[in-house]
C-alpha cells in the first residue's frame, strides 16, 4: 500500500501547476510519507521543459492535496531558467523554488546571469520573482552585492 503512496507523490511532481512534464533524476530517492516529502540525492536534477535545477540533494515538498508546494535543492546547485523574454543561468549553495509563485530564492554564494541584458548579479542572498522579473539581492560587510552590467553606449 505504501508503494502506491509514492507512486502518487512520484506522479503528482510531473503535474505542476501547468500541467507540463517534471523529470526528477537522482543516484537515489527516499520518500518520507508523514512529512509529504522525498529526497532524490546523489547528481540530482529537476527538469521542466528547458529549465532545470541540478544539485546534491533535491527535495520535493507537497501540500495536503499532494501538489509540490517546493523544491529545494542544495550542495553545489545550478539553474539554468527561461522565461519568454529572459534567460538565466546560475548557481549557489541552496536554492529553494515556489513553482505557483515562479519564485526561486538563492542563499550561500549566490549568482545569477542575465544572458537576456548581459548582467551579473551575486550577493549572500537573491530572490528572483519570474512573474515579475523582480530581483532583491542581499549582501553583508564581508562581502556586499556585486552587479555588473554593460554600457550601451559611451557619453561625451
Amino acid at each position: 500500500m505504501n508503494y502506491i503512496k509514492i507512486i502518487i507523490a512520484l506522479m503528482a511532481i510531473a503535474y505542476p501547476l501547468f500541467a507540463q512534464k517534471v523529470q526528477v533524476t537522482s543516484d537515489k530517492m527516499r520518500a518520507i510519507e508523514k512529512k509529504r516529502e522525498i529526497h532524490f540525492i546523489g547528481n540530482a536534477k529537476v527538469q521542466q521543459l528547458k529549465d532545470w535545477i541540478h544539485g546534491d540533494e533535491i527535495t520535493v515538498y507537497f501540500n495536503d492535496r499532494n501538489e509540490t508546494k517546493k523544491y529545494v535543492a542544495s550542495g553545489n546547485v545550478t539553474f539554468e531558467v527561461f522565461q519568454k523574454d529572459a534567460h538565466y543561468k546560475g548557481k549557489a549553495d541552496k536554492v529553494t523554488y515556489f513553482p505557483k509563485k515562479t519564485l526561486y530564492i538563492l542563499t550561500g554564494k549566490a549568482v545569477i546571469d542575465d544572458l537576456t541584458n548581459k548582467r551579473h548579479v551575486n550577493g549572500d542572498e537573491i530572490t528572483l520573482d519570474m512573474t515579475t522579473g523582480n530581483a532583491n539581492v542581499k549582501g553583508n560587510r564581508k562581502k556586499p552585492v556585486k552587479f555588473i552590467f554593460d554600457v550601451e553606449g559611451k557619453g561625451e
